[in-house]
C-alpha cells in the first residue's frame, strides 16, 4: 500500500485550517491523508497525554510516522536533558508505547544532520541504535552525501538492511556535500519511506541559521511533469516493499498538501477509512 501524507499537520491553509482551532485541526488533516510525520517528538521527547489525544482524534487505520529525538541523532547542541545516551533512549522508547499498543505506529525516523559523515564511529553508533530501538520499525535519513558517494553506496544499502533499517528515498536539490542523491532503493521487505523536501536549491544552500532558513530552503512547489515522473518511481519502490510512506516536505508556501493531493490523484489512490469531512459544531 502507499500511505501519502505530509510532514506536521498545523500549517496546512489549504485544508481550511484557518478555519479550524489548533486543537482540531489533527481531526481534519484525518480526512485527507492516512499518515503523517510527527515533528514535536524531534523537539522534546512528548508526554503521554499528547500521545493519547493524537491516537484519540485519527481513525483507527491512521499511521503516524514519528521523528526521533535531536538527541538522538546528534541535532542538539549542548548538553542533552538526561543523565545518559541510555537513559535518553529509554525515555523516548517509553513514549512510544501508546502509538505501539494503538498499532498506529509506522516507523520512526532518525533523521541525522549533514556533519553525520560516513566514518567508523558513526557506523558503530548506528548499530548502537538499532539496537537500543528493539523491535521498533526504525528509518534512517542521510543528510551527508559521502554515506552515497559511488564507492560507497553499494556498501551503505547493504549496511542498512543487514541492520534491519528502513531505507528514506528523499527527493531534494543536489546541492553538495550537505544532500544526498536519490537512490531508488528498498532495504527493508515491509516499509519504505519517501520525503519530498522540495527543489529549492539556492534556499537548501543557505546557511541553517536564521529565524527563518527552514521556511526558505522548503519552499517550492513541484509540477505536474515533476510529481508525474514520480509515478514510476514510486512503482519501483513499491515492488520491492509491502508499504511505501510518501511524505510531502514542501510546507513553507504552503505546497505540501496540494502536491500530496496531486500526487495522490496521479496515482489514482482512494483512501478508505479516513476521518469525515465536516466536524460537527462541537
Amino acid at each position: 500500500m502507499i500511505y501519502i501524507g505530509l510532514t506536521g499537520w498545523g500549517d496546512h491553509d489549504s485544508l481550511s485550517f484557518d478555519k479550524v482551532p489548533t486543537r482540531d485541526k489533527l481531526k481534519v488533516y484525518g480526512a485527507h491523508f492516512p499518515t503523517v510525520e510527527v515533528d514535536a517528538s524531534f523537539y522534546a521527547i512528548q508526554p503521554r497525554r499528547n500521545i493519547e489525544k493524537w491516537i484519540a482524534e485519527t481513525p483507527d487505520s491512521f499511521q503516524f510516522v514519528v521523528k526521533a529525538y535531536q538527541g538522538m541523532t546528534g541535532h542538539q547542541r549542548g548538553e542533552i536533558p538526561f543523565e545518559s545516551k541510555k537513559e535518553m533512549f529509554t525515555a523516548f522508547r517509553e513514549s512510544l508505547e501508546a502509538f505501539q499498543k494503538s498499532g498506529k505506529l509506522a516507523m520512526v525516523l532518525f533523521q541525522f544532520p549533514p556533519w553525520f559523515d560516513c566514518k567508523r564511529e558513526n557506523v558503530q553508533y548506528l548499530r548502537w541504535c538499532r539496537a537500543e530501538m528493539g523491535d521498533i520499525p526504525v528509518a534512517i535519513e542521510f543528510r551527508n552525501q559521502s554515506w552515497y558517494r559511488p564507492n560507497r553506496v553499494q556498501q551503505t544499502l547493504e549496511f542498512i538492511e543487514q541492520e534491519g533499517w528502513i531505507h528514506t528515498v528523499c527527493d531534494e536539490p543536489k546541492a553538495g556535500e550537505g544532500s544526498i542523491p536519490l537512490v531508488l532503493k528498498a532495504t527493508h521487505p515491509d516499509k519504505t519511506l519517501v520525503r519530498f523536501h522540495g527543489r529549492n536549491i539556492h534556499g537548501w544552500q543557505k546557511p541553517a541559521s536564521g529565524a527563518n532558513w527552514r521556511e526558505v530552503r522548503y519552499l517550492y512547489r513541484y509540477n505536474q511533469q515533476e510529481l508525474t515522473d514520480w509515478v514510476g518511481k514510486l512503482r519501483l519502490l513499491e515492488k520491492q516493499s509491502k508499504d511505501v510512506y510518501v511524505l510531502f516536505n514542501n510546507n513553507s508556501g504552503g505546497d505540501a498538501a496540494d502536491n500530496a493531493k496531486q500526487f495522490i490523484d496521479l496515482l489514482g489512490l482512494t483512501y478508505e477509512g479516513l476521518a469525515p469531512k465536516q466536524l460537527g459544531l462541537f
